[in-house]
């Protein structure tokens, strides 16, 4: 094998994954023709995340809560109450900073059309429904918040199994984790199909003229990043919360930030907690849950999209307004669909409290897959960063408790 090709192999995943975005971007202007054929390497990539992905929360959530051994503190709600808070305060910041720095967008009409929330009953309706839905038909449509409604049954059904079934089952977990990091490891390759197709099709030119509303996204998710979540982190450790934000952000942000997927980052999350010396017990359950509920990118994205409408309209908004938006963004970032560009097909509803009907709603939505490239990814890599740095600032919280009540 050429001594290049080998020198690539052992550099790291994240080494890897600049070179191949490098690599795209230079294809894309030097052969633009070449650059839209490869992109089938991207579509491939892409593929095999969103097939795995669903099958991987199903299988780690049932087989952690199944092994779980009695008496063991998994130390879960102080980690769940900063996914919620964490989640919550996220759309406030993006509220503030809506308010400062109002965003105008062109409204565009937005090409075919999409199945989009009506009001606040359809939405809890909705969701019980997704919860109850068929296990089968939860794994192909992405359904993950059906996903770990059942994965937690099947794990408290599985707690009363035998020896053997657990080992089984722990053992089928670690299989299709391995399938997950096989899939990892060609990101490379995909983000260099990817990269290159996209840059080849639609070039930078088309997010210039979004990039106020992109620079607010983006400030809006750096705050919670650096500030929001430093202080909460902080509350609970009571030390320089930095180190590990800045661990978090590098070896979960990153890669998450190309993955474009929470799901798919979890081996990536999982191996971090180990190495950060966390209780399996813990993370092998709150990491997946994170996935799926902790998602504070999503509520920004929700907050501003649905705020520059309002601005570009013209509508005034009053402070209690601001705060259902703030409760409504943060309980549907919850509920968002774990496939890239999830969170947009719920600004809809946060429109509909100013009374914003679906049509023009819908052009927000439109507004939002053009910048998504690179909205979503910054919205991934802050959702996925953020499940290790809570499950390890709530389980240092819980052990600094108990070290107290000792004294």
């Amino acid at each position: 094998m050429p001594s290049s090709i080998l020198s690539f192999i052992r550099r790291s995943l994240v080494a890897q994954i600049v070179i191949g975005l490098i690599l795209g971007i230079l294809l894309a202007a030097i052969f633009p023709a070449a650059a839209r054929s490869v992109g089938l390497l991207g579509e491939l990539f892409v593929s095999a995340l969103k097939a795995v992905a669903p099958i991987l929360v199903l299988v780690l959530v049932a087989a952690a809560i199944a092994n779980h051994q009695r008496g063991h503190k998994a130390h879960l709600g102080p980690i769940l109450a900063l996914y919620l808070i964490g989640t919550f305060l996220s759309a406030v910041i993006a509220v503030a900073a809506s308010f400062l720095f109002p965003a105008d967008i062109v409204l565009q009409v937005a090409e075919g059309e999409m199945k989009t929330p009506g009001g606040i009953g359809v939405v809890v309706k909705n969701l019980l429904l997704n919860v109850v839905d068929n296990p089968i038909r939860a794994l192909g449509s992405a359904n993950y918040i059906g996903i770990l409604a059942w994965a937690v049954g099947l794990g408290i059904a599985l707690r009363h199994a035998s020896e053997t079934t657990k080992v089984l089952l722990r053992d089928f977990s670690d299989a299709v984790t391995y399938l997950v990091q096989v899939v990892i490891r060609t990101a490379p390759v995909g983000i260099f199909g990817l990269v290159s197709a996209t840059i080849a099709e639609t070039g930078f030119g088309v997010l210039w003229g979004y990039a106020h509303l992109l620079g607010l996204l983006l400030g809006a998710m750096l705050i919670v990043a650096m500030v929001l979540n430093p202080l909460m982190v902080w509350f609970c450790t009571r030390q320089n919360p930095y180190p590990l934000v800045f661990t978090c952000l590098r070896e979960s942000g990153i890669t998450a930030f190309f993955m474009r997927s929470s799901a798919a980052n979890i081996p990536v999350n999982l191996r971090l907690c180990d190495k950060l010396g966390l209780n399996p017990e813990t993370y092998s359950i709150t990491i997946p849950l994170g996935a799926t509920i902790n998602m504070a990118g999503a509520a920004i994205t929700i907050t501003v999209m649905a705020l520059a409408a309002v601005h570009t309209l013209g509508i005034s908004v009053d402070f209690l307004s601001a705060a259902l938006l703030s409760v409504v963004a943060a309980i549907c970032a919850c509920g968002a669909s774990g496939v890239a560009g999830g969170s947009l097909l719920l600004i809809p509803l946060a429109c509909s409290l100013f009374g914003i009907g679906n049509d023009l709603a819908m052009q927000v939505v439109g507004v939002g897959f053009i910048i998504g490239v690179i909205q979503d990814s910054a919205e991934t890599a802050l959702n996925s960063s953020t499940d290790v740095l809570f499950t390890a600032a709530g389980s240092r919280w819980a052990e600094r408790r108990k070290g107290e009540s000792h004294m």
